[in-house]
């Protein structure tokens, strides 16, 4: 992925971070829910297409943003905090690679095969 790319995720989630902390939750609350976003792989037990279906809406930003305005506009926290961990959770997705899922299967993303580097070749360890 391109520099560029990669400093936009950085800084998308350092805003997660910033909002996280003006909200009323304890730090040790993002470490502990930061993988929630990924029980959504559970949709892969159904099939590639009910998987990538599952896996991106959970992991796609509007749906963060939807719900981290919503619950500012409702004065929901709640709703704040889940639009924060899904936000810093699909940021650093993206930094490391893992982009949205093609019906096809779950390495064939967004953002290119994972696991292939940009020459088509495997990538190394």
């Amino acid at each position: 992925m391109k520099t560029l790319l990669k400093l936009e995720e950085l800084a998308e989630m350092l805003l997660a971070l910033f909002v996280f902390a003006h909200l009323p939750y304890a730090w040790w609350v993002l470490p502990a829910t930061f993988l929630l976003p990924d029980l959504s792989m559970l949709g892969y037990l159904a099939g590639p297409r009910v998987g990538a279906v599952s896996y991106n809406l959970a992991h796609h930003k509007a749906l963060a943003v939807a719900l981290g305005v919503s619950g500012w506009v409702l004065g929901q926290p709640l709703l704040v905090l889940a639009g924060t961990v899904l936000l810093f959770h699909s940021a650093f997705d993206r930094l490391l690679g893992y982009g949205l899922k093609y019906a096809t299967g779950f390495k064939d993303t967004h953002l290119g095969g994972m696991g292939v580097s940009q020459s088509g070749l495997p990538a190394a360890s």
